[in-house]
């Protein structure tokens, strides 16, 4: 009997041991195991004396007792189900206090996910009172977390306490200390969708959104806005013409950018749920003051927003709408000087063409795609080339090309190899959005003068991009059209052209696996392994290397082999030395 006393007294002491030891990963790992200990003990001793134990021991490292936190979270079936789920709110309750934010936002998570078992009359026996000690607690950390569990409490409780309630926020919502008013703020909208009666909404948190919107703290007021979205969807039409709106419009033009750039950010949000008819007298003024805000950040923040804005604007009045408010806006934008503003820009705007239509497309914004394809900063033109088939789709292939082609290939043979280098890496998006038949007429020609560019860089950088398109426009393509282009410069009295065809068969010979391919690859390999440069000589010796994985056996013991057998004897060492270790690598 003793014995057995022993037994079972055993995990206990192994916990209190480990968590007493000075070693703090011994502690969190002892942490980690809480659940395979509390299965050992049995729900009774668990609830008994695992769980008073946990409650007097918090007071370690920050990780131990966020992992504490994650484990309480979980443990409801390790205290005998939902019925006993009051047996871990004290241990809670007191990681909900510490002044580690991540533990608190821990506990705080595990609280909710214990309070969501609670019957109604347990929730208020036991949960809503814990609640309201955290809210009058001394120190602002409990009432920070206490922010976050009113939503939780208020859903699972009767009138009389969903009033009492009600009052305890408001006064958080007041607290001296402005991290509370903070936490009460990023809340609110929380708190507000719980409430099943829209007049509540009205009567109580209206005025709480509107009194921290004005709040001295910045980061109080941007947190505030971020509620505004979430009230609007609550109440009617013309509740939030009178009570959520002069809220909003005050904040677009709020003195502390961070809170324009939370307005600008939660735009989309904000326009799904305030109706329709608000959006021209009300959103589109507003946006627009957004996008010419002083500030690049909200600038920029609107400007990612611009699209979505523009669909969610009533058909009736959308096109009348971005001609006259918003695209003189953009139009301004283009030239910005901040780059991340035109990045954001250029993600976006091409989205405008399907709801503009062909005409105003073409008058309007064309010009502006042709100045963002010559812009200075390379993600801006990756962003327009990213997004032609939108604007494909709504004028035209042709019309597309005969508007930006000249601008392509204006940037493809500027006098600056770093500006070729740019749009060729761009050339397999451009050739795959535009189609196969469109890149053999008017961007074959480009790609095969950047193979004999007179910089390596740009040449290297065409060769890698033959793969690309390989791999876009398949083997038959290749075949009949790609690869004797390629083979062709075998023949060129240029030995660094000469080159490229070899730099381009290593590419090539991962993406073209045909027999009838392999053969012509062969042959060329052949004929140059007698060329006059040695450079040439040693780089086919190499290339063989490269590519033999890719031939058949027959292939690699019968010309090539013959062919590095004549190299091995070469008069020139370079040559010799790469011939040498290809005949090794081969066999």
């Amino acid at each position: 009997m003793a014995l057995q006393e022993e037994d079972s007294l055993y995990p206990i002491a192994v916990l209190i041991d480990e968590l007493r030891n000075e070693d703090v990963q011994l502690r969190l790992n002892s942490i980690k195991k809480l659940s395979t200990i509390a299965l050992a003990l049995g729900v009774d001793r668990t609830r008994n004396e695992l769980i008073p134990f946990l409650t007097d021991t918090v007071d370690d490292e920050d990780e131990v007792l966020w992992a504490l936190a994650e484990q309480l979270g979980n443990f409801m079936h390790l205290v005998g189900g939902p019925e006993y789920a009051h047996c871990l709110l004290p241990p809670l309750e007191g990681l909900a206090c510490v002044e580690e934010t991540v533990v608190r936002d821990k506990a705080v998570e595990s609280l909710r996910s214990v309070a969501e078992q609670h019957s109604q009359q347990d929730c208020e026996t036991h949960f809503v009172p814990l609640v309201k000690r955290l809210s009058q607690g001394d120190w602002f950390t409990s009432r920070t977390s206490a922010c976050g569990l009113y939503s939780t409490a208020y859903s699972r409780s009767s009138q009389p306490v969903r009033t009492e309630l009600v009052m305890q926020f408001r006064a958080l919502c007041t607290d001296d200390t402005p991290m509370v008013r903070r936490a009460a703020a990023s809340r609110l909208g929380e708190f507000a969708k719980c409430m099943d009666i829209a007049e509540t909404v009205k009567n109580e948190m209206v005025p709480l959104f509107a009194q921290l919107a004005r709040d001295e703290q910045d980061s109080v007021r941007l947190l505030a806005v971020e509620a505004g979205g979430t009230i609007a969807e609550v109440l009617d039409q013309a509740q939030v013409e009178q009570l959520v709106m002069p809220v909003i419009r005050q904040a677009t033009s709020d003195k502390s950018w961070r809170v324009r750039y939370m307005v600008a950010d939660k735009f989309a949000e904000l326009q799904k749920n305030v109706g329709l008819d608000l959006a021209k007298t009300e959103l589109v003024p507003a946006f627009s003051s957004l996008l010419k805000d002083p500030e690049a950040e909200v600038r920029a923040a609107a400007c990612s927003k611009l699209k979505v804005f523009c669909e969610n604007l009533p058909e009736s009045m959308r096109e009348q709408a971005i001609m006259q408010d918003i695209l003189p806006c953009v139009e301004n934008l283009v030239n910005d000087s901040n780059q991340h503003v035109k990045i954001a820009l250029a993600s976006v705007v091409m989205g405008l063409s399907p709801l503009l239509g062909k005409e105003n497309t073409i008058d309007h914004l064309l010009p502006l795609f042709l100045q963002q394809l010559k812009d200075d900063c390379p993600e801006v033109r990756l962003n327009i080339i990213s997004n032609l088939d939108s604007v494909s789709r709504v004028i035209g292939i042709s019309q597309l090309s005969q508007s930006l082609l000249p601008a392509i290939v204006e940037l493809a043979e500027d006098t600056k190899w770093r500006v070729r280098l740019a749009i060729i890496e761009y050339m397999p998006l451009l050739a795959e959005q535009l189609g196969v038949q469109f890149y053999n007429d008017k961007f074959s020609p480009l790609c095969m003068n950047w193979l004999v560019d007179n910089v390596y860089a740009v040449r290297d950088a065409a060769a890698n991009n033959l793969q690309k398109l390989v791999t876009a426009f398949g083997l038959e393509w290749a075949k009949g059209f790609l690869v004797p282009k390629v083979l062709a410069l075998a023949l060129d009295p240029n030995y660094l052209h000469r080159l490229t065809t070899l730099f381009c068969i290593n590419r090539l010979s991962t993406v073209v696996t045909d027999k009838t391919v392999g053969d012509n690859i062969v042959k060329t390999l052949v004929n140059l392994s007698t060329d006059k440069v040695a450079n040439v000589r040693f780089n086919v010796a190499k290339t063989i290397v490269h590519i033999s994985s890719a031939l058949s056996a027959e292939a690699r013991q019968g010309d090539l082999r013959k062919t590095l057998d004549t190299l091995h004897t070469d008069n020139d060492t370079d040559v010799r030395f790469f011939a040498s270790e290809a005949l090794a690598a081969i066999s």
